[in-house]
């Protein structure tokens, strides 16, 4: 069977997992806690590039404010779609506003601004808060 590497949520410790279609149970290694906790997880300059490297499933990541509105608007979206995918996807979230070494890094110019990233590589981005739908059309079309 093979394996792939996920992130753990909890602790960022690299796991080795079967690969599956759905899983029931399935803890870490390092912290024991669920690998399966689809909570959005806060990324600063010295995990980013951890969790971008290390993630064998796709890697949303939203670059957000604490001032901006559409950003507000959209974090109870992110979070609700987010639980959609335990261990298809990981979300993470990027405050510009502590982190503008990340966002001046990564060309952030508005916010919100999600970007998809698989096997280490950004392969989509969209600015602008989206909808239930239009944000799972985004991450179905990068699994």
């Amino acid at each position: 069977m093979s394996k792939i590497n996920v992130v753990c949520p909890h602790c960022l410790k690299i796991n080795s997992i079967p690969k599956k279609d759905t899983y029931k149970v399935a803890n870490c290694g390092s912290c024991k806690n669920s690998l399966l906790d689809t909570t959005p997880i806060e990324l600063d300059n010295s995990s980013f590039d951890h969790v971008i490297v290390n993630s064998d499933i796709p890697v949303i990541v939203d670059f957000w404010a604490p001032w901006c509105g559409p950003c507000k608007m959209m974090a109870p979206i992110f979070n609700e779609v987010s639980q959609k995918y335990p261990l298809k996807a990981l979300f993470v979230k990027v405050n510009t506003e502590e982190q503008q070494e990340l966002g001046a890094k990564y060309g952030i110019r508005s916010i919100p601004t999600l970007i998809v990233y698989k096997e280490s590589k950004e392969v989509k981005r969209v600015s602008g808060a989206l909808d239930p739908l239009k944000l799972s059309e985004l991450v179905n079309s990068n699994l």
